[in-house]
């Protein structure tokens, strides 16, 4: 766990609701895209990027990811690998989990009153997919994606779930592993926390704004202890 001691929190130290990022965050997903984004590539015919190419662009998009691995060709190419992406995403093999302490931490956030949600570059169908196959969709109430939303680090899909769930920046945090989801969370005015294990590691998050990092996802309940206020402790949304 690292603490940014330059970092002072905008509001109050319990917050009503926190967003999570979903791959790098709460699922260990990060290999099983950057296979993928290489195989798409190979297919339509392009060199393969690196692993150090695609980690900087999970979390953005497909739409922007893909432009932003390959801005020297045509948009015509561009879409061809996009729309490649996504089948062998929906037909690869599932080469993903959550994270120790996932499934158990957020039940323990919702049984303190916190309202949870998620922030994500996955598209809506690729989030409800991964809702349905690990039983996730009963722990949030609100959630966000890039093909709704603008793609990180615009602050959209954070002050919409704010605006969805009545509540201001200073009762509200985003947890997330890449540099997009701090400088999302500071374009919204909200805290941020990261975690090391996925793509940005804890320097850089620090480094971005992040309030403190955590290496273990269970570490997130020291930052958010049991609301006290009666009517916080419902987890049914207002």
């Amino acid at each position: 766990m690292y603490a940014n001691e330059t970092v002072q929190p905008s509001g109050p130290a319990e917050p009503r609701l926190i967003l999570f990022d979903c791959d790098g965050t709460l699922m260990d997903s990060h290999h099983h895209i950057i296979l993928v984004m290489q195989q798409a590539f190979t297919d339509c015919g392009l060199p393969k990027p690196t692993a150090a190419d695609v980690s900087p662009v999970i979390g953005m998009s497909l739409t922007l990811a893909v432009q932003q691995l390959l801005a020297d060709q045509e948009e015509v190419v561009q879409l061809d690998v996009e729309q490649r992406y996504r089948d062998l995403y929906h037909s690869m093999p599932a080469g993903y989990d959550l994270f120790v302490g996932v499934r158990e931490t957020l039940l323990e956030l919702a049984e303190r009153g916190y309202w949870l949600g998620i922030v994500t570059g996955k598209s809506h169908a690729g989030l409800q997919r991964v809702l349905q196959e690990f039983d996730l969709a009963k722990h949030f109430l609100v959630l966000r994606t890039s093909d709704h939303c603008a793609s990180k680090p615009h602050p959209a899909m954070v002050l919409e779930s704010m605006a969805e769930m009545g509540v201001a920046a200073a009762q509200t945090a985003v947890i997330g592993d890449a540099l997009l989801d701090i400088q999302m969370a500071r374009a919204a005015g909200v805290r941020s926390l990261g975690v090391s294990f996925g793509v940005a590691g804890s320097g850089p998050l620090l480094a971005a704004g992040a309030e403190a990092v955590i290496d273990d996802f269970s570490e997130l309940l020291a930052y958010f202890p049991p609301l006290q206020t009666a009517d916080a402790l419902t987890t049914i949304r207002p």
